[in-house]
């Protein structure tokens, strides 16, 4: 695709979306068109989820791999019943819990989901957003397939300007809802694994989901603070958000150890023998004097919600990254999760 497209950025307020503004993207959407929408995680690039061309748009304009599956988005359990093959009482108890909100759940894929949106697969990935952007356009379009609106692979999006640096001239319509509140992907659980299995930690935990469900595998991580899945690359995903390298800068990215000072003045006179200008992502350490700097909260839901907005932000300005590791606990698995494939 030719980035020849003429953009329309739409502000919209997040909380109460104005009427028109909802339908001028859902007249985009219902043409088989991409809009950018605000979620409660990321902006996500929506479409008609029930319609093949304009999942072709999706995959074209974020050059994104076709074995990478798309998360389609409904208002709630009903929606979600209509695009399953099956709805368990385990989905039906999750639902209850914590839609509508930052949790995906993999179930087998209704015959009417065109097959493009599951990479082939018998299975989708299916959740209720909490934004009242996204929830707006779902009530007047229906199903929607949305991943993160950026480039593939690249820092996923927090705010329309991010949206535009990355996709500009290569979607039909932004949808301007201000900064999202997460700021990272949802939790992503496949209830086609017996026991359960989370294939992308996120915001709901493995805690709270064992919580409901009892026994809950953390994907392949080597302890119990909760993992996430990586893909062998031989084979479609049941889950995105599982390649060894997501999420990433252009610049290099280091992680040093949590609070230690000495190596992350190694890292950055590293950089500077390299050539590379620096810049540094910390939580409980001091920025040194005069180098590009982002600190942010030292708890999981704080750093969350700044992290990519952080990335983009240093991204801009330096060409190595360096990262203060975040704790090995349950709570920062999601945040653990980011910067390793970031990293990668």
């Amino acid at each position: 695709m030719t980035e020849d497209l003429d953009t329309e950025v739409l502000v919209v307020d997040p909380n109460h979306p104005e009427p028109a503004a909802i339908e001028r993207a859902a007249a985009v959407l219902r043409a088989g068109g991409v809009v950018a929408v605000p979620t409660e995680t990321v902006y996500g690039l929506a479409a008609d989820a029930l319609n093949e061309a304009a999942l072709g748009r999706i995959f074209e304009a974020k050059g994104r791999p076709e074995d990478n599956p798309l998360i389609v988005h409904v208002a709630d359990a009903a929606g979600a019943r209509a695009v399953t093959g099956q709805w368990p009482e385990a989905a039906e108890r999750l639902a209850a819990r914590f839609w509508p909100g930052p949790l995906t759940l993999i179930l087998p894929r209704h015959p009417s989901v065109p097959r493009r949106v599951s990479a082939g697969l018998d299975t989708v990935a299916v959740r209720a957003p909490a934004h009242p952007v996204m929830g707006a356009l779902i009530r007047a379009v229906g199903p929607l397939a949305a991943p993160s609106a950026n480039r593939s692979m690249s820092i996923s999006p927090t705010s329309a300007a991010h949206v535009l640096h990355s996709l500009g001239g290569r979607v039909d319509m932004i949808l301007d809802g201000g900064p999202t509140s997460v700021g990272i992907e949802s939790t992503v659980l496949s209830l086609v694994h017996d026991p359960p299995r989370i294939l992308r930690p996120g915001s709901v935990s493995r805690g709270e989901l064992a919580d409901v469900l009892g026994a809950v595998d953390g994907g392949n991580a080597s302890d119990d603070a909760g993992g996430g899945f990586v893909a062998n690359g031989d084979s479609p995903r049941l889950s995105p958000g599982t390649s060894t390298r997501h999420y990433a800068p252009e610049a290099e990215v280091v992680v040093v150890p949590r609070g230690d000072a000495p190596g992350l003045a190694r890292a950055l006179s590293d950089g500077l023998a390299d050539g590379k200008d620096a810049g540094v992502l910390l939580h409980t350490l001091r920025p040194p004097a005069g180098t590009p700097s982002e600190t942010l909260p030292d708890d999981p839901k704080g750093y969350a919600a700044g992290l990519y907005a952080a990335l983009h932000a240093l991204d801009a300005r330096c060409r190595r990254i360096i990262i203060e590791a975040v704790p090995e606990t349950e709570p920062w698995a999601a945040v653990r999760d980011r910067l390793m494939r970031a990293s990668a």
